[in-house]
């Protein structure tokens, strides 16, 4: 035997008897040969081809696991993005125009051509991003081509599922650098699909996936303007929020970046949607599969090396089971190896880049300071590149700086409780809600405390599963708007109803007649005085200010006066609506009783608030009826949509399904027009009441003794006190107060545009979601455009929970 065989005898006895892995490389030729043939370095992809940069230097992507150089790539300009505008806008027309059968056959080729080029496109994103290429090859691109082979399917049946909606336009996208290209087919895909054109800002960090992907897409055939790639750094990304020609910016980051976003759009008529940071609990009972668990664990945590927004990463531990947990999963981090990649072989890979790598580093430091233990499985890291190791803390505060900051990296800190409810609690104890990982072998303990998690996806004895068909996307700082399926389907479109709405018309004040403001009575003594006053927990409630202001008739004569709120008036209306919280678990049967009560008390005083009507505002006296009789007509809608606007069961590809449950939003404040007083009021007030919600309303400020004499109709009702809650008072200052207000979960605002402004621009506090008419007047008579799904929608908030089933 030769002396090379027996060196390579003893080399497998050694693997047989260490059971290490060696080396397995997966070949980066095809990838570096691509590279090679742009070495002169990337421009801007606009118009079906790639294009020179108008002004600035290139700037070098570099490869995460060894910081060496990967390609040149263009800085973009306000220039820049003017162009990839200009050309989807042109190409906008023609695209929609092709019908739903026909981009359909487009996004079924850019699928096909993303499975042909799979590994190509598998070993760009692991050499760009530093994950591993097991996480590229076996997850993002065949979730990509899953993407685009769902959203066919939408764009086929669009125009029967979707026939009272229309595209939005021009889409402004920009997507990080954790899932490049996965993010990409979740941005592009429903946007090409139901008619709309794109401009993508990747990251600067990792834009050659995108590249690549709209390089290939040419060659599959899609047209020219259709999808714009712009690269260049966080001033690109704000050029292209702030381009007057785009009708829609959907962005997926960090929270920071988002409220900057959501200022920067504000009052522009922009949609927007976000998908921001998380903090996401791994609750485990002690009922729980241990060994599972803690596979779930290494899921949750360590893929993707913890830079994933919906990252499991407070491990909340029930006291009974913890210490053998954190001993198993201990042994189970000994066994991750950390290392190129291209090798694959390998669990954790580099993270982003040095800043990153500091980051972390410095938050782990932070946790040990405040009490932490740290436990890193020994041996050494790979030299050069950005890697870290699979990092445990154990015996967390729950307000220590590790446990409520997104780390954004393999630190997985731990924490315990005693109780299902002290579970909960601590699980919502953080200002993101974006998933949740929920592990206990009672499922009835595992879906009753999945409803009461505050995060827009829940996984059953499962984490980190995704789908096309399935809504993804957050509650509170987390962000809002869904991406996948049906309801990500919405965040593309709008109403046809709205799409043809004109500027609301200015309608002057009336003024005081020179009459007596006082009428005597037919035996010559005065009225006795009535001033209507604000409803704020179930009571009539005087004005914090003792302040009132009059309301004319339309032939300026005064009718009488309200009171005018301010701040504290709003904050013991918010804090009387947040404490009317049973109202949210209601069953929508006990909700649509109550909308029935109402409109028959509606019904039983019509001829008094048709009169009403009519002295406020000058209509004829059949005009006023026909008003309250459709307002009580719209009562009784949303009385019969409250048991019938229901969640769906979804069926992704795996052996399981995930229930689309439908959920109140919270406490919603309601900023009212002048038009239609009364219609308009029960329009935005009913449907969010048959979902669930309690509200915070300032009636329209001109015809406000509409909405104070409607408060003795809910005093004959049923609705529990603090449910609904009316301020009166001056629009602008009450819609700033409900804006500003971290405690109001949405807001609803309808009048002047620059009140849309204020709403939109000061919600970026906990980044509240709001419903604003920017000035445009909605025909409130017109169920199309004021009654329905459309409403209800805003009203609602999704959250999916994934139950996987079988052995």
């Amino acid at each position: 035997m030769s002396s090379s065989q027996n060196n390579n005898s003893s080399s497998v006895a050694r693997y047989f008897d260490t059971m290490d892995y060696g080396p397995a490389p997966e070949s980066d030729t095809d990838a570096r040969q691509w590279l090679a043939r742009h070495a002169e370095g990337f421009g801007h992809f606009i118009n079906g081809r790639f294009t020179a940069a108008s002004a600035g230097p290139q700037f070098d992507t570099a490869e995460p696991a060894t910081g060496q150089r990967l390609a040149g790539i263009a800085q973009g300009s306000a220039q820049d993005v003017d162009a990839a505008v200009a050309a989807a806008r042109a190409a906008q027309p023609g695209w929609l125009a092709l019908g739903g059968h026909g981009r359909a056959r487009h996004l079924y080729a850019l699928a096909r051509m993303v499975q042909r080029h799979a590994r190509l496109l598998a070993v760009v994103e692991a050499l760009d991003n530093g994950k591993p290429i097991r996480e590229t090859r076996d997850l993002d691109v065949p979730l990509v081509a899953r993407h685009f082979y769902h959203h066919a399917g939408w764009a086929q049946l669009q125009e029967r599922e979707f026939a009272d909606q229309v595209p939005l336009g021009v889409i402004g996208q920009i997507i990080p650098w954790n899932f490049p290209l996965l993010m990409l087919a979740w941005k592009i895909a429903p946007a090409l699909a139901l008619g709309n054109t794109v401009v993508l800002k990747p990251a600067e960090f990792t834009p050659l996936s995108a590249l690549l992907f709209a390089e290939l897409a040419v060659q599959a055939g899609l047209p020219a303007g259709v999808l714009n790639v712009v690269t260049g750094d966080g001033a690109t990304g704000a050029a292209l929020v702030a381009h007057e020609g785009v009708d829609k910016i959907a962005f997926t980051g960090s929270t920071d970046v988002g409220r900057l976003i959501r200022e920067a759009t504000a009052g522009s008529g922009k949609s927007l949607t976000l998908e921001l940071g998380g903090k996401s609990p791994f609750i485990v009972f002690d009922d729980a599969d241990i060994d599972a668990a803690v596979e779930g664990v290494v899921d949750a945590i360590w893929f993707n090396q913890g830079q994933v927004c919906c990252a499991g990463s407070r491990l909340l531990l029930q006291e009974g089971i913890a210490a053998d947990f954190i001993e198993r999963v201990k042994r189970r981090m000994q066994s991750l190896r950390v290392g190129s990649p291209l090798d694959k072989a390998i669990d954790i890979g580099s993270l982003i880049d040095p800043l990153q790598l500091e980051r972390v580093r410095s938050l782990v430091a932070t946790g040990v300071r405040e009490g932490a233990a740290c436990y890193q499985p020994p041996g050494a890291l790979p030299a050069g590149g950005s890697f870290f190791p699979p990092t445990l803390l154990t015996g967390v505060h729950p307000a220590s700086t590790v446990a409520t900051e997104e780390i954004f990296g393999p630190v997985l800190v731990t924490m315990t409780f005693r109780t299902p409810d002290e579970a909960v609690a601590l699980a919502n104890n953080t200002r993101y809600g974006l998933a949740a990982s929920v592990w206990s072998e009672t499922i009835g303990l595992a879906l009753g405390i999945a409803p009461q998690l505050q995060a827009g996806v829940v996984w059953v004895n499962a984490t980190n599963l995704f789908d096309a068909g399935v809504g993804f996307g957050g509650y509170r700082e987390s962000g809002y708007g869904r991406e996948g399926g049906r309801e990500g389907c919405y965040e593309y479109l709008k109403p046809r109803a709205w799409s043809e709405r004109k500027p609301r018309s200015a309608t002057a004040t009336p003024q005081a007649a020179n009459e007596a403001d006082k009428a005597p009575t037919a035996a010559g003594l005065p009225a006795i005085d009535r001033t209507a006053k604000l409803f704020i927990g179930g009571k009539q409630v005087r004005p914090d200010g003792e302040l009132s202001y009059p309301v004319f008739s339309s032939t300026g004569q005064r009718l009488g006066e309200v009171g005018s709120g301010n701040r504290k008036d709003i904050r013991n209306a918010v804090a009387a609506a947040r404490a009317a919280a049973s109202w949210s678990t209601a069953t929508p049967h006990r909700r649509a009783q109550a909308l029935y009560y109402l409109a028959e008390n509606l019904s039983a005083r019509a001829g008094e608030f048709a009169t009403r009507i009519a002295s406020l505002t000058g209509v004829a006296a059949r005009a006023a009826h026909a008003e309250v009789d459709a307002s009580v007509s719209r009562l009784f809608a949303y009385g019969a949509w409250a048991d019938k606007y229901e969640g769906t069961v979804h069926v992704p590809p795996l052996r399981g399904v995930a229930l689309a449950t439908v959920e109140a939003i919270g406490v919603v404040g309601v900023v009212c027009p002048d038009e239609a007083p009364l219609l308009s009021f029960v329009s935005l007030l009913a449907p969010l009441l048959a979902m669930g919600n309690r509200t915070v309303i300032v009636p329209g400020e001109k015809h406000a003794l509409v909405a104070t004499d409607f408060y003795q109709v809910l005093e004959t009702s049923d609705l529990p006190a603090g449910v609904v809650n009316l301020v009166t008072g001056p629009a602008a200052s009450l819609a700033q107060t409900l804006a500003e207000h971290d405690d109001v979960d949405a807001l609803w605002v309808f009048g002047a545009k620059e009140l849309s402004r204020t709403a939109e621009r000061l919600s970026i506090g906990n980044l509240k979601r709001t419903l604003v008419d920017h000035g445009l007047a909605t025909d409130w008579h017109d169920g199309a455009a004021a009654e329905g799904p459309l409403f209800l929608r805003h009203a609602t908030q999704i959250k999916n929970i994934w139950i996987p089933y079988g052995e």
